[in-house]
């Protein structure tokens, strides 16, 4: 068995199918590698992952052994970063990434930028689209990072506020098959125990 076998044996055990994702295999444009990979790294993060692994290749197929996959990448985890999606990334070979996600309460505190856009939630007219328990994790959540702000009584217009700031942050990282609210009501949890952890 070969030294790149066993490496990947030890890969699949590490990470599985499911918290891999392999760029090389779908050989994507390098905007629409960058869009499937935010896109999946976000989702990762709201489903509790604690790290992936992305492969990119290194681009000994490609014209002069450029990957422009794995550029596009290299300059997108950066930006993962400072708006807590991933708390951390190192290259794991030549042509994949060991990423670590930040936890779901992080997505919170990111500061705007001008440079970079956010993916444009899917989002109700209302939050009255969404059932009753998601409605009241969302209040939960709203209160208890208007506490840590050091509001203890907000206005209704302050938790409305941060109700739908929450929702829009989540709702980025959702997927567009499947039970998306079950989903919501996961990471609202997910955070919800971050922030009493803290």
């Amino acid at each position: 068995m070969s030294m790149k076998s066993i490496e990947r044996a030890f890969d699949e055990i590490r990470f599985g199918d499911g918290r891999t994702l392999n760029l090389r295999s779908m050989q994507p444009t390098a905007l629409q590698a960058t869009a499937l990979c935010e896109r999946w790294l976000r989702e990762q993060q709201v489903r509790g992952a604690d790290e992936a692994l992305v492969i990119t290749g290194r681009g000994n197929n490609s014209l002069e052994g450029y990957s422009p996959v794995r550029e596009a990448i290299v300059r997108l985890l950066p930006s993962l970063r400072r708006r807590n999606v991933i708390s951390g990334y190192e290259e794991h070979t030549a042509g994949s990434f060991v990423v670590n996600f930040a936890p779901v309460s992080a997505l919170f505190e990111v500061p705007r930028r001008r440079r970079e856009k956010e993916p444009a939630p899917t989002r109700p007219p209302s939050l009255k689209a969404l059932d009753e328990e998601t409605m009241r994790q969302l209040r939960d959540i709203a209160v208890m990072s208007l506490a840590v702000l050091g509001v203890q009584s907000p206005t209704r217009a302050q938790l409305e506020d941060e109700m739908l700031r929450h929702f829009a942050a989540l709702s980025a990282a959702l997927p567009d098959n499947g039970d998306r609210e079950a989903l919501l009501q996961q990471a609202l949890m997910r955070a919800a125990e971050e922030y009493e952890a803290d």
